[in-house]
C-alpha cells in the first residue's frame, strides 16, 4: 500500500462544492486497503496510544458549529488484528504503549474518511502522536512501514498550513501561499533534512504553523516510505478558507 499525508478540513467540509469529490476521486484510485492506520493532528498523547479497537462513538472534538456536525456518524469496524501488529512492531523497551478503549475516531480522522470510504466498511485503527519532534515521528513511521506490506493503508492527517488566528483577510494570506510553494518544491526534491527543519527553513514558517501538530503527521508518513520519496503524487492542493490543502501521496 501507498502511504499518504493529507489534510483533513474541518467538519465544514462536507458541504464544500469541490472537496469532498477529490477526497472520493483520490480513494477511487488507491487501491483498497485491509485495514486504515490513522494518525491525527488532534490527539496528542505520551507514551504513544492505541484506540478503540471496537466500533465505539466518534470524538466530536470541536465547538461552536451546527448542530448537524454533531450527528455525524462513521461506524467503521474495529481493528484488533492491527492494534496487535502495532504492539508488536514498537514492542521495544524505550517505546512504551498505552491503551485508550473507550477513545473514538475524532474529526482528523473521520472527516476525510467520510469521503473517501463512505461505506465505513474498513476496519479502522487511530493512534496518538506521542511527540511533535519531526525525527521522532520519523522514526515511528518507519517502525510502522512493514504494516503497508501488510495492506495497511497509513494516513498521516494534518493540515499543509494552519494557522486560524491569522486569517483575517477575504484572500489567501501569503504566509499560506509562501509556506506551501516551499513544502511543495521540498516534497518534489525530496528534501528531507529541510522539512524536517521546516520551523526554520521555510519561509513563513511559523506563521504557518504557531504550533507544529498540523504539520507532524507528515513526517510519520514519510518515514513509513522514506525509500519511496521519489514515487509521489499531490492528488489535491490548492487552498480553503486560506489554509492550504495540500496532500501526498508517497508509494
Amino acid at each position: 500500500m501507498p502511504a499518504l499525508y493529507l489534510s483533513h478540513g474541518a467538519p465544514p467540509l462536507a458541504d464544500d462544492p469541490v472537496w469532498p469529490r477529490e477526497l472520493a476521486a483520490w480513494s477511487r484510485e488507491l487501491p483498497r486497503p485491509r485495514m486504515i492506520l490513522m494518525i491525527s493532528a488532534h490527539w496528542e498523547e505520551a507514551p504513544l496510544a492505541i484506540g478503540a479497537t471496537t466500533t465505539v462513538p466518534l470524538v466530536h472534538d470541536f465547538w461552536g458549529f451546527p448542530e448537524r456536525y454533531y450527528t455525524v456518524r462513521y461506524p467503521a469496524p474495529g481493528a484488533p488484528e492491527l492494534a496487535a501488529r502495532v504492539r508488536a512492531l514498537l514492542h521495544d523497551p524505550g517505546t512504551p504503549l498505552q491503551d485508550f478503549p473507550e477513545r473514538g475516531l475524532d474529526h482528523g480522522a473521520y472527516v476525510p474518511l467520510v469521503e473517501m470510504y463512505p461505506e465505513a466498511d474498513i476496519p479502522v485503527l487511530q493512534i496518538s502522536m506521542p511527540t511533535l519532534q519531526p525525527e521522532r515521528l520519523m522514526h515511528l513511521g518507519r517502525a510502522l512501514a512493514p504494516l503497508r506490506d501488510e495492506g495497511a493503508l497509513i494516513i498521516g492527517s494534518g493540515f499543509f498550513t494552519h494557522n486560524l488566528r491569522a486569517l483575517s483577510e477575504p484572500t489567501t494570506p501569503a504566509w499560506s501561499l509562501e509556506f506551501d510553494d516551499w513544502g511543495e518544491h521540498a516534497l518534489r526534491a525530496g528534501e528531507v533534512d529541510e522539512l524536517l527543519d521546516f520551523r526554520h527553513k521555510a519561509p513563513a514558517g511559523n506563521l504557518a504553523h504557531p504550533s507544529t501538530e498540523h504539520f507532524a503527521p507528515l513526517f510519520v508518513t514519510l518515514g513509513a516510505t522514506e525509500e519511496e520519496l521519489a514515487n509521489q503524487r499531490t492528488p489535491i492542493d490548492g487552498f480553503w478558507h486560506g489554509l492550504a490543502k495540500r496532500s501526498v501521496q508517497f508509494g
